[in-house]
């Protein structure tokens, strides 16, 4: 029996990045490219930009990001894009962090979801994906 596309599923996995400064877009923003090693039930790389601007030692600033990872989820290949918002202002912060609606191919097209990410003491970082597709 084929599996219902509109069920919600999870995927848990683990990723390892590198990340290097780019040039700035503009004089007042930051430039990371990375390149992620996920593991899980998420396994395959991950490569993007992120771009910040603010005041990040003052507790006040924001990011957004785009990542295309290749490989597989829970044992579906393909690959899709991720976008992420985050935000930190007045001693809160604030994350989004999805897949991109329509950027799924092979076995992942159709996919949507939203990623948990928690960051431990040792600085592993931990993603609960929710998706549908």
């Amino acid at each position: 029996m084929a599996e219902d596309p509109d069920t919600e599923r999870e995927a848990t996995a683990e990723f390892d990045i590198e990340m290097t400064p780019g040039d700035p877009l503009l004089t007042t923003t930051g430039r990371l490219d990375f390149t992620k090693t996920w593991t899980g039930g998420m396994v395959g790389t991950g490569r993007g930009v992120m771009i910040s601007g603010g005041d990040p030692g003052a507790g006040e600033a924001g990011y957004v990001c785009l990542e295309i990872f290749e490989g597989s989820i829970d044992g579906r290949e393909g690959s899709i894009a991720f976008q992420q918002f985050g935000k930190m202002s007045d001693g809160n912060s604030e994350l989004r962090y999805e897949i991109v609606p329509g950027s799924g191919t092979a076995e992942l097209s159709g996919i949507t979801g939203v990623v948990e990410l928690e960051v431990d003491q040792q600085g592993q970082h931990h993603v609960r994906l929710r998706y549908r597709g």
